[in-house]
């Protein structure tokens, strides 16, 4: 009894012991450690090469933190990130000048409390805030697709969509750097640019509203085409791509739709399939950014997958290319894994680059022969739409 008493007693003096050796051992091995060199990295190119890439991530698990990921996809490396905020919907690059601009939200206490609404401008060559436009606290917090905030096609106007669920535009005048007004479009959404001073929005009857501004970002004036699509039984998706005068969009089932737009007006092209009349029983278009296009070899690319009505962004593992020109298809691309979202290069030896938002990887492959070149992983948690600097 004494002895068992003793050892009790004994226990946390021992333990007590243990802990200090531990510690000292700890603290030896950490001593030992040699010290890591900080690395000044090089600033960023203002306009990166053809075959960088934003990769937009909306963080689904935790919406408050938003992200936006410049790769470099031909060594296969991470280059930057941007911290974006609630809700995000992705970088809109400039072409013309140094600046990267990001649509945000925030809220005063981290999840909630009184909501701010802001453009965000980066410095392209650091990813350091260069300056900030507050704009309504109307932005539309929705899953990420391309056109809700986009540059006019002269650039001096960024549009961003709202939905409150009421829909409208604001506009950004990015020579001055302010909010200079609130276009309405109720009824229809997103913003397809037509021109420096115009563009068009999808609406719920199947019509485009085209919307005209002036040189002060105010409405000039807005008038609804004819129905145009078939919003009841084979409606497009909002996944158009342009190339010049002309966008390209996809219904639900696989039917193409050239919308050429010229001098404020718009008209439909001839319709063509992505499918045979066989292949249209279990093939369809789906993903949540399934097309791409190609502008000087006219190709379009689109994801393809099995599947019936209902499927339409459900990832796919092929894609397939077609000549715009003629509608033919001319070849099919196996992927490494599903994607449900691809961007294509624009130079002449152009990658396909693609991810899932159930993925952490960007795969890249050889736009003309198919070949899966590279894996980047740990691309996030939740990649989404991918965007050319």
């Amino acid at each position: 009894m004494w002895r068992a008493e003793q050892r009790r007693r004994g226990r946390p003096r021992a333990l007590a012991c243990a802990a200090v050796v531990l510690a000292a051992a700890g603290h030896a091995a950490l001593a030992q450690l040699p010290v890591e060199p900080l690395v000044n990295e090089p600033a960023l190119p203002a306009h990166p090469g053809p075959h960088w890439v934003w990769v937009n991530d909306v963080v689904f698990d935790y919406m408050a933190d938003g992200r936006a990921y410049l790769i470099d996809a031909d060594a296969g490396k991470f280059r930057g990130m941007l911290s974006t905020g609630y809700g995000y919907v992705g970088v809109v690059p400039a072409r013309t000048s140094d600046v990267l601009y990001s649509p945000e939200t925030y809220f005063a206490r981290g999840t909630r409390g009184a909501r701010t609404d802001v453009v965000t401008l980066y410095d392209p060559k650091t990813l350091s805030p260069a300056g900030e436009v507050p704009i309504p606290p109307k932005r539309a917090a929705i899953m990420p697709m391309v056109n809700a905030s986009v540059l006019t096609d002269d650039e001096r106007f960024l549009l961003i969509y709202n939905f409150t669920p009421a829909q409208s535009v604001s506009v950004v005048d990015t020579k001055s750097r302010r909010f200079v007004g609130e276009l309405d479009t109720a009824g229809c959404a997103l913003v397809y640019p037509t021109g420096p001073r115009s563009f068009f929005s999808i609406c719920a009857d199947g019509s485009l509203l085209k919307v005209g501004i002036d040189e002060q970002g105010k409405a000039t004036g807005s008038a609804h085409t004819g129905k145009l699509i078939d919003a009841e039984n084979d409606p497009v998706t909002e996944k158009g791509v342009r190339s010049g005068d002309t966008y390209w969009f996809v219904s639900f089932k696989g039917q193409v739709l050239p919308l050429k737009v010229a001098a404020g007006e718009i008209s439909a092209g001839p319709r063509w399939w992505l499918t045979s009349a066989q292949e249209r029983r279990q093939w369809r278009p789906g993903g949540l950014q399934h097309l791409a296009i190609h502008r000087s070899t006219h190709e379009l690319y689109a994801i393809m997958h099995q599947g019936g009505e209902g499927t339409h962004k459900d990832p796919g593992n092929e894609v397939w290319v077609f000549d715009t020109a003629t509608g033919a298809r001319t070849r099919k691309i196996t992927l490494a894994s599903p994607a449900g979202s691809i961007q294509v290069t624009e130079d002449d030896k152009p990658l396909l680059l693609a991810t899932f938002i159930g993925s952490h990887n960007l795969e890249v492959y050889d736009a003309r022969s198919g070949k899966h070149l590279r894996t980047v992983p740990d691309i996030g948690l939740t990649p989404t739409t991918m965007l050319l600097p």
